[in-house]
């Protein structure tokens, strides 16, 4: 995506590494909220969960009105391609199906500040369950390209999001789950579970 390759050394990351990054992390968060916070685990399981749910809206709102903006002006376009251009032209490149640490730990940080803002002290148990539902989405996207289809009700996953991909680019835009496109209308007017869509890589 960049010619210099420091740059381009950024835009790749094996999904081990946040997994690995963001997971301690959680664990901390919830661990600070109940020892200094609140102690009550059902304050923080309520709160965590508000946080995982908040995090299926956002994934939600970000694919469809972000990640497929369009606009005519060249500098925008370029960075839609880097955003998210590049995946449908390389849906099968598995160094770049998970944001890497950089520019996720940068989104962390503002994701930080704006829900400290909102929620207070409470942003420690909502932060990690907001994380929790992006490493979902994120182990969830990365499997469903990386992977042939599971057998049984997971496969629906693989077919749903082949969908957004191959046959309706503005449907189904959720990944990690279809409740959203339900509620706003870009559920896929048809899913034909007995003729999976074949995932081929182009370029």
């Amino acid at each position: 995506m960049f010619q210099n390759s420091f740059l381009e050394r950024f835009t790749r990351t094996n999904p081990l590494v946040i997994l690995s990054m963001y997971i301690p992390f959680c664990v901390f968060l919830l661990w600070y909220f109940y020892t200094y916070i609140e102690p009550n685990s059902i304050i923080l399981a309520t709160t965590f969960f508000i946080g995982l749910f908040s995090w299926t809206f956002f994934e939600y709102i970000l694919h469809r009105y972000i990640f497929h903006f369009i606009s005519d002006h060249a500098g925008a376009q370029k960075i839609l391609y880097v955003m998210h251009g590049v995946h449908h032209e390389y849906p099968k490149d598995k160094k770049r199906l998970v944001m890497p640490p950089v520019p996720s730990m940068l989104a962390a940080g503002v994701f930080y500040v704006l829900f400290r803002i909102i929620l207070g002290t409470y942003v420690f148990a909502f932060l990690s369950g907001f994380i929790i539902g992006y490493l979902i989405y994120a182990m969830t996207h990365y499997s469903i390209h990386a992977f042939r289809a599971p057998k049984g009700r997971a496969k629906y996953l693989w077919e749903y999001h082949n969908i957004h991909h191959f046959r309706q680019t503005d449907k189904a835009f959720g990944v990690s789950s279809p409740f959203w496109d339900l509620v706003f209308g870009t559920y896929p007017e048809k899913i034909t579970a007995k003729k999976p869509v074949t995932v081929e890589a182009r370029g």
